[in-house]
């Protein structure tokens, strides 16, 4: 049981940098892209008519159309805090084995709480702003790769509370020096 938990938490963390970098890097942080629209963390382009292209929108013009840049700027941020914390957490996972077992995974289930919030506190934000120019047909891959982010961080939690239980009450399948399940923590 020990060694599928311990696979399970690898193959999450490894899935939440897979989603997060498609997201945030492949994706260029674009919730939606689609031909006659693109909106994202740092884009906000509509069609124009006129022009027959997708025009993007200054900052006055976002203001003028009654989106906060600064509630922009703060989705922003706390997507991309999400981010780092993302790519930093499995050298905090390798790190449980080396200090105590019940602190250090509260130390774990802490940062995972922060990044579920940090997400979709951002997520939230950016929709609130812009739900008028956004349908819900209209998210793409980035959007839905932010979702499943969510989800698989959501699962550490699980998974984290279970290990950390289980390091409380000293029931085998923790991580520990004389446990067998030493070496998982190494391919962390």
């Amino acid at each position: 049981m020990g060694h599928l938990l311990c696979a399970l938490t690898i193959l999450e963390v490894v899935g939440t940098l897979g989603l997060i970098i498609y997201a945030l890097l492949v994706e260029a942080g674009n919730l939606v892209d689609l031909p006659n629209k693109r909106i994202g963390f740092y884009n906000f382009c509509l069609w124009n008519e006129t022009a027959g292209k997708l025009q993007c929108l200054e900052v006055s013009h976002l203001q003028a159309m009654g989106i906060s840049w600064l509630g922009i700027a703060l989705a922003r941020v706390c997507v991309y805090i999400c981010s780092v914390l993302s790519f930093f957490y499995p050298l905090f996972l390798a790190n449980v084995r080396c200090v105590d077992k019940v602190k250090g995974w509260r130390v774990l289930l802490v940062i995972l709480t922060t990044k579920t919030l940090l997400l979709s506190g951002g997520l939230g934000i950016f929709l609130l702003q812009t739900s008028p120019w956004i349908n819900p047909s209209d998210f793409t891959g980035g959007f839905l790769a932010l979702v499943g982010t969510l989800a698989l961080i959501l699962l550490q939690i699980l998974t984290g509370a279970g290990r950390g239980a289980a390091a409380a009450w000293g029931l085998p399948g923790q991580w520990s020096s004389g446990s067998k399940e030493l070496h998982c923590t190494s391919l962390v």
